[in-house]
């Protein structure tokens, strides 16, 4: 009796986790849309991210629910090229999906792991992929492409941010493999250190591009009624989701297996395509969601063939031992620290 109700409970936990995971996973993108298009400036949101995420799993540290690596300055000016690298990451990522839909976000999140394969065969001198790899990839490649001469919303603006947003990616997903692992961090000393050096950088970024002038004019006119309760909901969610998929991604990734948290992740990409079609016009058109999911399926046959080959697979932002969930991310399993989404 006592056994199947440990069982049971388990079971419902299991579940709790994965199906918070999911939706945080699935919503993120959308929120962070919705954050840029009511809160729209991309410097001051990424840094209210950043302090939510620190300031969270300090909290959580103090309180016994985690244990992170302590901060010291010899492991931060060590830690400090691979947090620029993820700072530039997120800050693209943003624009992105300020100047662009959810839709082209997805897509060229999804052309990462062509880059990375590429990068770690011609830099980190890793093997050529397999040929059921490399046309997995070419799957990803041309459903990319369909999608771009689809879109009829072609905006240079917004595909400059995207080309920038891809660079910065796949640059962090090959360095932070070996920076992560040269460090020894834990998964919760890497989402510390992260974002509280990339919370440091945020004012250098600020007066880089002007953002500080465009705040204080903004609050200068409208210095009487600057609170807008739906902008700051929005920015809230985004804050808020992107700690809550680190909780949810860790958890969920010990609770199930490998094979199971990589099906679940595939599912929340599908679910943020159709939860972004439902709720607003923000979206590709019937033929670039047709590319879009041409697009999906390859990411799918690229993670199937990948799978229990020992080696770290491409496009695997970190080995098993240090796997941080990058912000941004997004809806990917493996953008869980942030916006992104993000990582």
């Amino acid at each position: 009796m006592d056994l199947t109700k440990l069982d049971s409970k388990q079971y419902y936990a299991t579940s709790s986790l994965v199906v918070g995971y999911a939706l945080c996973s699935s919503l993120l993108a959308v929120i962070n849309k919705f954050a840029i298009t009511m809160f729209n400036y991309p410097g001051l949101l990424t840094a209210l991210q950043y302090l939510t995420s620190a300031l969270g799993v300090w909290v959580l540290g103090k309180l016994g629910f985690l244990h992170h690596d302590s901060f010291n300055f010899e492991t931060a000016k060590k830690f400090l090229p691979a947090a620029t690298v993820f700072y530039l990451a997120i800050f693209t990522n943003t624009n992105l999906l300020r100047h662009a839909n959810v839709d082209t976000f997805i897509v060229f999140r999804s052309l990462t792991p062509l880059l990375v394969a590429i990068a770690d065969t011609t830099f980190r001198k890793q093997p050529c992929p397999s040929k059921f790899t490399f046309f997995s990839l070419v799957v990803i490649l041309a459903g990319a492409v369909g999608y771009v001469m689809t879109d009829s919303a072609f905006n240079l603006t917004a595909y400059s941010w995207a080309l920038a947003y891809l660079v910065t990616i796949t640059t962090e997903m090959v360095y932070i493999k070996h920076m992560v692992t040269n460090l020894g961090l834990n998964t919760w000393g890497f989402v510390f250190y992260n974002n509280l050096l990339s919370l440091m950088m945020a004012p250098i970024f600020w007066i880089i591009t002007g953002e500080y002038t465009d705040v204080f004019t903004a609050y200068g006119s409208h210095s009487k009624n600057w609170f807008d309760s739906v902008a700051f909901v929005a920015v809230a969610l985004s804050c808020v989701f992107g700690l809550l998929i680190s909780f949810f991604g860790f958890a969920a990734r010990k609770a199930i297996s490998a094979t199971a948290f990589t099906v679940t992740g595939v599912v929340n990409k599908f679910l943020t395509v159709a939860i972004n079609v439902l709720i607003w016009d923000k979206h590709a058109s019937p033929l670039g969601l047709v590319c879009l999911l041409l697009t999906l399926v390859g990411g799918i046959l690229y993670q199937q063939s990948v799978t229990g080959k020992g080696p770290i697979p491409h496009g695997s932002a970190l080995p098993k031992q240090a796997s941080v969930p990058v912000k941004v991310d997004s809806g990917d399993e493996n953008e869980q620290s942030g916006l992104s989404g993000k990582n």
